[in-house]
């Protein structure tokens, strides 16, 4: 396992590809356009930096890191990749249309692991010729300082690309749990209905956004609220994920909050866009 192509040069990404280039393995880094693939290596190179700042790092040693980084804008790329980790959209036929191409692109040695935080890897790997080597490896936000990642099997993943994956997983000094393929896996599963339940105290007028990230950082120890979490991580992205719940589990605890859906409807989707129960000076 020498060299990793990451599909998604955005945060999630941008971040794995920053992990894996600082733990010594060539990577490839793509996305439709070079310029979003610039886009995300601006980022790693903001990160490191701040690093350097630390003393954590030298300068030497961050353009070690992005030496080890290539820009690609064409699918082909594959065809030089020992695994490819996809960290595109949220969307099954997004994922679906590309690990598609990509089963056509790469040799049959490659393993395509996809970084979705709730979506099945069965459905999937069953666009490809090899559902052998397809998994799901969901890392964290922010990559570079989250320690976890689920290990997620799909109904035909062999025992050898899970403990491959596994290794790589922990070789980029990260902690990794295994997960059947369910919806929402663990962390979704637990998170979502949380940050969905915090969302219905504000739609029902139980009390103010602030008033519930009070009672779950100082009367539960949080470290952050579930309100101001879901603005970060994005409200499309929240609705996006307990609309699979509810799909998948057909049962209306998973029902997303209609206040949920009417802010993502108008673009008040959290921090990327200035406002969500917050707001944020972009």
């Amino acid at each position: 396992m020498k060299k990793i192509m990451v599909i998604g040069a955005g945060q999630m990404g941008s971040g794995i590809a920053q992990v894996c280039a600082a733990h010594g393995y060539e990577v490839i880094l793509h996305d439709l356009k070079v310029e979003f693939v610039e886009r995300g290596i601006a980022g790693i190179k903001k990160r490191l930096h701040r690093q350097v700042e630390k003393g954590r790092l030298s300068e030497p040693e961050v353009q070690v890191i992005l030496g080890r980084i290539e820009v690609s804008d064409q699918l082909s790329y594959a065809e030089n990749a020992d695994i490819v980790i996809e960290a595109a959209i949220e969307n099954m036929e997004t994922k679906k249309n590309l690990f598609g191409q990509l089963d056509e692109l790469a040799p049959p040695r490659t393993i395509f692991a996809t970084n979705t935080s709730s979506l099945p890897i069965t459905e999937i790997a069953a666009e490809t010729a090899r559902p052998d080597k397809v998994i799901g490896m969901h890392f964290m936000n922010p990559v570079p300082v989250m320690k976890l990642v689920e290990i997620i099997r799909g109904l035909a993943t062999s025992d050898e690309v899970f403990k491959t994956v596994n290794k790589l997983a922990e070789s980029l000094g990260k902690t990794t749990v295994e997960v059947n393929d369910f919806p929402g896996f663990v962390s979704n599963r637990i998170l979502m209905p949380m940050i969905n339940e915090a969302i219905y105290s504000v739609y029902e007028g139980v009390a103010t956004p602030s008033d519930v990230d009070k009672v779950m950082t100082l009367g539960m120890n949080h470290p952050m609220g579930p309100l101001t979490l879901a603005d970060f991580i994005g409200l499309d992205t929240c609705l996006s994920i307990m609309e699979t719940l509810h799909a998948g589990f057909g049962d209306d605890k998973y029902r997303p909050c209609p206040l949920l859906r009417k802010y993502v409807t108008a673009g008040w989707l959290g921090k990327k866009t200035g406002r969500g129960f917050y707001h944020y000076d972009k």
